[in-house]
């Protein structure tokens, strides 16, 4: 790939951002809001325009894009709960105490519902913009009017829940190949820090510990996005393009597995400065790998097909080895020429997976489709509600629970002061400043500060000179339209950009209902309510806090129990049978299971670092706990790909009971209970004495079956030691 400028590269990041699902999705939901608001507004007028977009509002957040199957439903609850918290405070608007009686409670039950996670937290921000934007609708005279904006806001409710339904359908097929352009963009920058880890400047000081962290975030951060675009992907892949992104997807976990065993004997080799060019060989295909992946990504944006590429085999196999001896007893260890050599096969399985890869966009293959449609009900998330999380989250320590009340005491004092304040034209924006800074952790509830107040400051400049400049009814719809897109597009990519974008709609909005009122107080007003609100959501984070210290333990219980599942299933593939579709798909569940408990205990670390740091957890032994996990799953990634690839090359015989025994010693291990017998080591599996380690690549593969399942049931018992030292009790 040639080399290209400064304005290349941030032109073709920009294209990339425009032909991104977010984008995407939000038009869609900017086009709902429009249309809809503009056909009310023709047949029922202004006011009930405004009343119905605010129902739109409400059902937007969670509108993301998601399969098709389930949509309508995930859409309801929004509205469901929105319209009579909209009719109470419609009711109660000229009785200030009994609507702040109405706030707090209201707050509460609202933020419950983050108790069903990902799922569950679109719905309070959707519920809490019914009851703060029915807030800013006038106050009305007598009950059927209050009656008739009611009508008017389930009526743009009803109507979106249609739209968005029918707009998720529309784009399915679009979001598919959105969604896996993403996560090849996400794989491939894994890619290129990973290539980064071969070079030997990443042994000098301050290099390592960079780079692990950044590998464990970006690990952390594709797992989340493969569920994503899983859930996309595999719903009913029924048409053969559906079944080609679907086995695309399957390639990239493939991918993944690979480049995560990369890890493997690559800090010996380091230590041996003759094979330095060796590993900078490999950097380079790496990164030449990385950039083809970003162009199949881009071709998928841009609905083209992707170029042709080579192998770089022949590069691989041009490598000149430093060899010092072709064999080594083990308990000396391989020589470095064979773990150079093992390194350089695994980055030629990336090589292989990413030929296969760009050959399945082009139709120069077929997919695996037994496989896809065994796997893609087992992987795509449930979209039903279930009661199970709300009745599990009854207990002091629950997080959900703890952070519903701190936002209803959040949202009680907000109001209380917006009350007394002299200006008070705008008392709701304290109050829905409060609503997206304020979240479950100190760490979000900071960062969420940081882009308030800086993207307020920017919109307000905006907004103002807009206001200020007089323009067109027109040219402030057209922009009211955009700043909705933006506002709901980057809500969870990038939310400094949606600061910005929902202040320009926040203020050109207030400007249309309210033209007597000058544009300049409009702005200084929300910048104000804005810097109350941010102050009041900081000082309540602190209030009945769910550090992440708490949560660490049953994070760390999951893993273990991740860990010693993967161990035990992916170990049970070395029968050496035939593979069928149950087995596989146990092994790709309980693969999935481990990565995702990983992910969950990377971002909670992460977390932890803006907390106080008398109750942060303890970050060294999560450090190795978390290293010494994707180490594991690293070598047992090694072992299966030679089970499943190379079985011609091993002696059954030879591993079948050192398998079964070193899955049952690293489950006992990790369960913390002493095995049930010990491991059966490499250098006495035969009883003859020490197994020597002879060139993989042209001789019997069972020692090193056997080296790696040593090495995984020590990395095992170093996992087991990070535990308990993690989960050890704080001292006073």
């Amino acid at each position: 790939m040639p080399l290209l400028s400064s304005s290349e590269r941030r032109t073709r990041a920009a294209l990339r951002v425009a032909l991104s699902h977010y984008v995407a999705n939000g038009l869609s939901a900017a086009l709902g809001l429009l249309l809809i608001s503009g056909g009310v507004h023709l047949f029922f007028g202004a006011f009930a325009a405004a009343a119905a977009s605010v129902g739109i509002v409400v059902c937007i957040p969670p509108d993301q894009p998601a399969p098709k199957r389930g949509k309508f439903w995930q859409l309801l609850p929004a509205a469901l709960i929105g319209l009579p918290i909209f009719f109470g405070v419609q009711m109660l608007h000229a009785a200030p105490i009994s609507l702040g009686l109405l706030l707090v409670p209201a707050t509460f039950i609202a933020f419950l519902a983050a108790a069903w996670g990902k799922r569950g937290l679109p719905i309070s921000i959707s519920v809490m913009f019914a009851m703060i934007f029915s807030m800013a609708v006038p106050q009305h005279a007598n009950g059927a009017t209050v009656l008739t904006t009611c009508l008017y806001f389930a009526l743009g409710a009803g109507l979106y829940l249609i739209w968005a339904t029918l707009a998720n359908a529309v784009l399915n097929a679009r979001y598919r190949e959105q969604m896996l352009a993403d996560t090849l963009l996400s794989l491939a920058s894994l890619m290129r820090t990973q290539a980064q880890q071969f070079s030997s400047a990443a042994n000098e000081p301050g290099g390592p510990t960079p780079l692990i962290g950044q590998l464990l975030r970006q690990q952390a951060a594709l797992a989340d996005q493969l569920q994503a675009a899983r859930d996309i992907l595999l719903e009913s892949p029924r048409t053969p393009r559906r079944q080609r992104l679907a086995g695309m997807l399957m390639q990239v976990l493939e991918m993944r597995d690979h480049l995560l065993a990369c890890e493997l004997d690559l800090d010996t080799l380091k230590s041996h400065p003759g094979h330095a060019p060796v590993l900078d060989a490999l950097r380079e295909v790496l990164d030449v790998l990385a950039d083809e992946l970003v162009q199949l990504a881009d071709a998928l944006l841009r609905g083209r097909v992707p170029a042709p590429t080579v192998s770089h085999r022949p590069q691989l196999a041009s490598l000149q080895w430093a060899d010092d001896g072709s064999t080594t007893l083990h308990n000396l260890g391989p020589s470095p020429a064979l773990l150079a050599r093992g390194l350089a096969s695994r980055v030629g399985h990336i090589n292989d997976e990413t030929l296969h890869l760009i050959a399945l966009a082009r139709g120069e293959v077929e997919p695996d489709v037994a496989l896809v449609r065994t796997t893609w009900q087992m992987f795509v998330s449930p979209t039903a509600w279930s009661w199970r999380p709300f009745v599990a989250m009854w207990h002091w320590d629950a997080p959900p629970l703890r952070h519903a009340i701190r936002a209803a005491l959040a949202i009680g004092t907000a109001y209380a002061i917006s009350l007394g304040l002299p200006w008070g034209t705008h008392d709701y924006w304290i109050l829905l400043t409060i609503v997206v800074v304020l979240r479950g952790s100190l760490a979000q509830t900071l960062e969420r500060r940081n882009h308030r107040v800086a993207g307020t400051l920017m919109g307000c400049i905006l907004a103002g000179a807009l206001l200020s400049a007089h323009a067109p009814l027109l040219v402030l719809l057209v922009t009211l339209t955009l700043a909705q897109a933006v506002a709901h597009a980057f809500a969870i990519k990038r939310y400094l950009v949606t600061a910005v974008a929902a202040t320009v709609l926040g203020l050109l909005q207030a400007h249309l209902l309210k033209a007597g009122v000058s544009p300049a107080f409009d702005v200084l007003e929300r910048m104000a309510d804005t810097l109350l609100g941010v102050a009041i959501a900081w000082a309540f984070s602190y209030v009945l806090p769910s550090w992440e210290r708490t949560q660490i333990p049953a994070l760390v219980a999951r893993t273990l129990a991740a860990q010693a599942r993967h161990a035990r299933v992916a170990l049970g593939l070395g029968q050496l049978q035939a593979v069928d579709n149950e087995p596989e798909l146990e092994w790709r569940l309980a693969r999935r299971e481990a990565y995702d408990s990983l992910s969950a205990l990377v971002q909670a670390t992460q977390r932890s670092l803006s907390e106080p740091r008398a109750v942060r957890p303890p970050l060294v032994p999560l450090g190795r706990l978390l290293a010494h996990s994707y180490q594991l799953l690293a070598q047992l990634t090694a072992v299966k790909t030679m089970l499943l690839s190379r079985r011609g090359r091993l002696t059954p015989a030879q591993i079948q009971t050192p398998l079964r025994e070193a899955a049952a010693t690293i489950e006992a291990t990790l369960s913390g209970r002493p095995p049930d017998m010990a491991p059966v080591l490499p250098d006495s599996a035969d009883g003859l004495g020490p197994v020597a380690l002879l060139d993989p690549f042209e001789h019997d593969l069972s020692p090193w079956v056997l080296r790696r399942l040593d090495l995984a049931a020590g990395i095992a018992v170093q996992l087991r030691d990070d535990a308990d030292q993690v989960l050890l009790p704080p001292v006073a």
